[in-house]
């Protein structure tokens, strides 16, 4: 088979990576890739965004099966556009990928089918927003843009000033441009956060193991949201009883729901949850493999995927399973200073070569190869992931390699998987 995977990101290496292990893959793309995967893949020079140019790539081209990373080309229709042409494409359709394109969509539909969330009310005037939040009086409130912002359009308010400025921010400023046009006030859910992902096929659920991200730039989970600042995988806080309530009271009820509603989802659906006393509550729904979860996942999967994600594209995936590591995976992002504000790149990254540990692997993000030097090329640059016996021994492998990594203004935090350590 001819595999395009689209994206630029660390999930879209891990998943060039996974790929090309299998026995009935032939040659892989990326569009458009990184400096990671130009050196196990071909780069093709097309952005994720770009679905016409992407669909014009696969015809002309004879791929056989198209593999979406991100969010943005999924809301587009590009699956939609490529099944026309009679080309494999993994991920849901423009109207099933509204679970994550639209906040407000997946929250009315969470409420109509008694999905655990938070409660929350929808806004598409500031001003009526604000008087809302003014009668609330109650912190620390959570304000959300509706559309797509890059996992970057959540505002946690520890004041009703802070929410002010966040609406703002969204509603006036617009500085996610059209995703602010509605937004939701949301109640403030206190717990420990996990990432629940699935692949499906509409109707069965082959589940995955569970894992855990660190979203905010600086150690102890300050400073501003970011795409992720690393993950881990198991997540301990996914006990037995927990992955069971997942499963009854949000995962199926999702699957369920969403064909009801005429929308029947395929490819991976990933709920990020907040569990308080052993109850999961849904925070927000993506339509894909997160980044960087992907990363400590993949590394964990011993099997063939390619069969699994056909398995979802022609409705054959109880048919398949999945084979686990039984070793943790942490993912240590190493991101550009400034990130996730302004930052500058084109910095060379030395140390890459000194690293020859069988349980690392470094699956690069915001990277260009250049007459074969690695320079950086975005916000976040790697994802050092590293397989270990324990969480700790995971941890301690992963910064063992970071520290043999260097460029100029790099950044990292250093209390990644703290809260699994915490739990042993």
């Amino acid at each position: 088979m001819k595999i395009l995977v689209v994206g630029g990101g660390g999930r879209e290496h891990a998943l060039c990576w996974k790929i090309k292990q299998s026995m009935l893959v032939k040659e892989v793309y990326c569009s458009p890739g990184n400096g990671g995967t130009a050196l196990i893949s071909q780069n093709i020079p097309i952005k994720a965004e770009d679905v016409n140019g992407i669909v014009d790539f696969a015809r002309e081209s004879k791929i056989d099966l198209v593999v979406i990373g991100p969010e943005a080309p999924l809301n587009l229709g590009l699956v939609d556009m490529l099944k026309r042409e009679g080309i494999m494409a993994f991920g849901p359709s423009k109207g099933a990928a509204m679970l994550e394109g639209s906040k407000v969509f997946a929250k009315n539909l969470m409420k109509k089918y008694n999905i655990p969330t938070a409660d929350f009310e929808i806004f598409s005037d500031p001003d009526r927003a604000k008087k809302y939040l003014l009668n609330l009086k109650k912190t620390p409130v959570v304000i959300k843009a509706d559309g797509l912002a890059a996992g970057k359009g959540v505002y946690v308010c520890k004041s009703i000033d802070e929410a002010i400025n966040a609406i703002d921010d969204i509603m006036v400023k617009k500085i996610f441009g059209s995703a602010g046009e509605r937004i939701l006030i949301e109640e403030f859910l206190e717990g420990e956060e996990a990432s629940f992902l699935v692949f499906t096929d509409g109707k069965t659920v082959l589940p995955m193991d569970s894992s855990q991200d660190h979203k905010r730039v600086f150690d102890n989970d300050e400073g501003p949201n970011t795409g992720g600042m690393g993950a881990y995988s198991p997540a301990p806080v996914v006990t037995e009883e927990v992955y069971n309530k997942v499963m009854e009271k949000i995962i199926y009820p999702t699957i369920s729901g969403m064909e009801k509603e005429g929308h029947p989802f395929k490819g991976v659906l990933y709920a990020g949850l907040m569990i308080k006393n052993n109850e999961p509550y849904v925070l927000e729904f993506n339509t894909r493999f997160g980044d960087p979860e992907t990363q400590p996942l993949l590394v964990r999967i011993k099997n063939d995927i390619v069969p699994i994600i056909i398995g979802c594209i022609d409705g054959n995936l109880h048919n398949e399973y999945l084979l686990w590591e039984q070793k943790h995976a942490v993912c240590v992002v190493i991101a550009s200073g400034g990130y996730p504000g302004e930052y500058k790149k084109g910095f060379e990254i030395r140390g890459l070569d000194q690293i020859d540990d069988d349980n690392v692997y470094i699956f690069h993000a915001g990277t260009k190869l250049i007459d074969g030097k690695i320079y950086t090329d975005g916000g976040r640059v790697l994802g050092v992931t590293a397989l270990g016996e324990t969480i700790k021994t995971a941890i301690d492998n992963a910064y063992r390699a970071v520290d043999k990594i260097s460029f100029e203004n790099m950044h990292y935090r250093k209390d990644i998987g703290k809260r699994a350590i915490d739990r042993f």
